[in-house]
């Protein structure tokens, strides 16, 4: 009988450099906006929800970078547009911090969720906002974000754009009455 105390459990088994290789260039792939090569690779067997080890997924990677086609490229081919990584937050926050208005737009085509907030409930509204992202606002209201939403702590998207200095933004929301 052979003793296997020594080898550790699939699951903490050293993961193959060359594995390890390959998956950096995919994630570098959505980082640079590579839509035919990402749809090259997932066709390849790649899963399109592939995460790195901060839990960023294809989609998250490629939104935070500004990438539409991308984008669109990976939800197409199975993408989960409301993926979080592992501090919670959503490809289309990511989109409004970054002020990336045709990555949301293509986010919000394919499903994603316009109210996803947070695990602190902070929304992609209130990211929006924060940073005086006013033509967003705009795009996330028209689409049905709630200008009236409250995070965790009871924190409006206008008191969020008030705490941060974004006078437009602040002026804005005042203005829809929230």
């Amino acid at each position: 009988m052979t003793d296997h105390a020594d080898t550790p459990p699939p699951s903490q088994s050293p993961i193959d450099p060359e594995l390890l290789a390959v998956a950096q260039e995919v994630f570098d792939l959505a980082r640079r906006g590579d839509a035919a090569m990402l749809a090259a690779v997932i066709e390849k067997g790649v899963p399109p929800n592939l995460r790195n080890d901060k839990g960023d997924s294809l989609v998250m990677l490629a939104s935070y970078h500004g990438h539409a086609d991308a984008v669109r490229t990976l939800l197409e081919r199975g993408a989960d547009p409301d993926l979080r990584n592992d501090n919670g937050q959503t490809p289309i926050a990511g989109a409004a911090f970054k002020g990336f208005d045709k990555v949301i737009e293509t986010l919000l085509a394919h499903g994603a969720d316009v109210e996803g907030a947070s695990p602190d409930g902070r929304t992609a509204l209130m990211v929006a906002a924060m940073f005086n992202r006013t033509a967003i606002m705009e795009l996330l209201i028209a689409r049905g974000a709630n200008p009236k939403a409250r995070d965790a702590n009871g924190v409006t998207p206008a008191a969020a754009a008030a705490r941060m200095g974004a006078a437009d933004a602040e002026s804005r929301l005042k203005e829809l009455g929230s």
